[in-house]
Order: C-alpha cells, then sequence, then structure tokens
C-alpha cells in the first residue's frame, strides 16, 4: 500500500486512521450546525468542534453535492472561496486543510491561498484536475464518478456505451463500475480513493452502497489509501430503521467495521464519537506482515508485505493491478468443520479432497476441510461428496465472498 503524505500528516497503512471533519460555506447545505457565512463563526466551530475534537483534516465545501440542488459554477465557488480562506486564517488550531471541489480552477485558487490538498467530488472529471495536484505536489481525494462534471458520485446514471471495458456495460456489476470510476483520468501519487457512498443518483439503491460496504477491501487494489464517507448514510440508517438523527450509533458501528477492512480517512460531522471508533477499528484490524532488506544476490532492496486479502475478487484487483495472469480462487483459502459422516463418507470425502488440492481430516465424528477457493468449488462439483456439504462450499465466481 503505497501511503500518501498530506501536507505532512501521512496517510496510509503505516499511519493511525485519519478524521475529516467538516465545515461548509454554502448556504445550502442541509447539515445545519456545519454550515456557515461567517468566518469568525466558522473559525470558532473549526477550534472547537472540529480540531479540538480530533479531526486531522478539515474539509471545507464551498457548495452542496446534492443531487437536488442545481450546479455551481466556478466562478460561484470561486465567489464563496473568501469566506474559506478567512476562516482557515482566523483558527488557531493545527489540522490539514481541503477544499471540496469539482473545478480544477478552484483547486488551484485555494493551494495558492492556503490550503493544503483537494477533494475532488467528480472524480478527475475536469482533466487538469490531477495536472494542478501534480504541480502543487498535494494529497488528493478523488471520489468516484462519471466523467460529468455535474454528476458527482453518478456512477448509475450515466450511460458507459463508449466505455470499451465490459464493467461498464449496462447492468454490469456496481462495484466494478465504482471501480473503474476511480481509474477514469489515472491516479497521482498522492490519490486517495473515495468509493462514493450515498444516494448520489436516483438509479444508485441501497443495496449498491452495501454491497460497496461489503466489498470495501477489494479497493485496496488500487494500491492508494481508502476514504470513506459514511456518517449518518441511508444504507446504514434503514439497517436500525433510524432518523438522520438518530444515525450517529449506526454510523459509529461502521466506521469501526470501514478500518477494520482498510479505510484510512472518516469523513465526518461527528468528530468525536467518529474518532474513538476509528480507533477501535484499527486497534482490532487484521495485522498485516512487512518486510524489507537488500537482497542476498547483490541486487536492489527486497520489500514483502502481506496483503489484507479475504476473497478472490479481492486479490484479482491485486492481479489486475500489477498485470498478473492468476487464479485468484488459488489465492485465498477457506477452512470448514464438517460432522455427521459415516465412516465411508469420511473417507470418500478424503479420496476426493485430496483429488481436487484440499484436505480432510476427522477424529471420530468431527472432520475438517480446507483448501482454497479454486479448489473448494472444484471439489463441490463431485458427485461422491454429500450434496449438504457441496451446497456451503463457494463457486468460482470473481467476487466469492
Amino acid at each position: 500500500m503505497q501511503n500518501v503524505d498530506a501536507a505532512g500528516l501521512g496517510i496510509g497503512d503505516d499511519y493511525p486512521p485519519r478524521v475529516m471533519g467538516v465545515l461548509n460555506v454554502s448556504e445550502e447545505s442541509p447539515y445545519d450546525p456545519s454550515v456557515f457565512d461567517d468566518p469568525a463563526e466558522a473559525a470558532a466551530y473549526v477550534d472547537d468542534e472540529l480540531i479540538d475534537e480530533g479531526a486531522d483534516i478539515v474539509d471545507v465545501g464551498l457548495e452542496s453535492a446534492n443531487k437536488k440542488f442545481d450546479v455551481l459554477s466556478a466562478q460561484g465557488e470561486l465567489d464563496r472561496l473568501d469566506t474559506a480562506v478567512e476562516t482557515l486564517e482566523s483558527t488557531s488550531g493545527d489540522a490539514v486543510w481541503s477544499i471540496e471541489t469539482r473545478y480544477a480552477e478552484v483547486a488551484e485558487a485555494a493551494l495558492d491561498r492556503g490550503f493544503d490538498m483537494v477533494n475532488d467530488i467528480a472524480g478527475f472529471a475536469d482533466p487538469e484536475m490531477p495536472e494542478v495536484c501534480r504541480e502543487y505536489d498535494v494529497a488528493v481525494a478523488k471520489m468516484a464518478s462519471p466523467p460529468d462534471i455535474e454528476k458527482p458520485g453518478a456512477v448509475r446514471a450515466t450511460p458507459w456505451a463508449d466505455r470499451k471495458s465490459e464493467s461498464w456495460a449496462e447492468g454490469a456489476d456496481y462495484v466494478d463500475q465504482v471501480y473503474e470510476a476511480l481509474k477514469q483520468n489515472g491516479l497521482t501519487d498522492k490519490t486517495i480513493v473515495d468509493p462514493a457512498f450515498g444516494r448520489w443518483s436516483d438509479e444508485q439503491t441501497i443495496e449498491d452502497d452495501r454491497e460497496t460496504f461489503r466489498r470495501l477491501r477489494e479497493f485496496r487494489g488500487l494500491d492508494r489509501p481508502t476514504l470513506v464517507s459514511i456518517n449518518r448514510k441511508t444504507f446504514l440508517r434503514t439497517l436500525a430503521d433510524r432518523s438522520t438523527e438518530g444515525a450517529l450509533p449506526v454510523s459509529l458501528a461502521a466506521t469501526s467495521m470501514a478500518v477494520e477492512r482498510g479505510a484510512h480517512v472518516i469523513r465526518t460531522h461527528d468528530v468525536s464519537e467518529t474518532r474513538d471508533a476509528a480507533l477501535v477499528g484499527d486497534a482490532f484490524a487484521r495485522e498485516r506482515g512487512r518486510s524489507g532488506g537488500r537482497g542476498t544476490d547483490g541486487g536492489g532492496d527486497i520489500a514483502a508485505a502481506e496483503l489484507d486479502v479475504t476473497t478472490p475478487g479481492e486479490a484479482a484487483r491485486h492481479f489486475e493491478r500489477a498485470g498478473v495472469d492468476a487464479d485468484p480462487a488459488a489465492a485465498v483459502g477457506r477452512v470448514y468443520a464438517v460432522s455427521g459422516l459415516d465412516a465411508a463418507a469420511r473417507e470418500a470425502l478424503r479420496s476426493a479432497a485430496a483429488a481436487t488440492d484440499c484436505r480432510f481430516v476427522a477424529a471420530g465424528g468431527e472432520g475438517f476441510l480446507w483448501g482454497s477457493t479454486g479448489a473448494l468449488a472444484d471439489l463441490a462439483t463431485r458427485t461422491d461428496v454429500p450434496r449438504a456439504l457441496a451446497r456451503t462450499l463457494p463457486g468460482r465466481r470473481r467476487g466469492d465472498r
């Protein structure tokens, strides 16, 4: 995983999870507690409610990206930039300042006036955005979006008939579409990827968000840190039948899970509580071994890093990035406890397992079966395997969970 330096703030596997607090200078933004048009009041909010509560990054929104509002022009955003800059200059706390925009010219103006990083909600739909970020050598959060600057996050809302990748075909897997959207116009060395949770278009469903969350580890295949913005989102609220006001507990539960699954930055309005939830998720995340050193043959440095891979779909993302032609189902293993077999059935399963590169061991009435996902899928097709067992084994689907 490639770490990112955001104005001296390390983001990635080598660092603790980072919290991005939100400030809006957009009068139309729906979350009133974070909306200000007076720089002094905004600065007090940033110091007291964001930085003092544990925010590492302050993300300033110049307009609401809610699909029910008209899109603000670049000039419209620039007209609001003075308030954001005056707020930045009036705060006393220490944080990285991020400008949320879809326009390269707004990002450049903000960087010229003291901002440290960019949060591009249109995913480099403005093709000049990555070049601006490279020129200023700044971190940039890139949200998955279609190549349409007026439709941030609306991955499902745009026809992709002109795309050559099968991932863009009509009816294609939604997470595949999000993944491909994050690759449009490339990634800078300091890109942080954002899978775009939320109802960005009428076509996007609650289940789309839930499936993206289930498969969050797949985005590690882009070899960049991941940002998630899930605070009080509908796909979480509806699980517990909560209103926006009552959705903090489900947001915090999901925050811990997101960090455990590899998220590095959590964007939120509830900074203190989110910080604690992120630290809990980090404390119980999977340990991944890493090492490095000089090769014994006099060659260059050698580095080894264990990947956080639990499904073939996750393995496939890493293989694709490296251009490796390998079966991802062979890279992930599973273990099953099996009981209720008589002696003859146990022996038949042991032989069938050995024929498919799986292993089965038993003592008395209980046994254990293990193997790669691919080998277990092959085992499931054999007629000498009990049907009740075969139904529990994985298939050879790329994203099999």
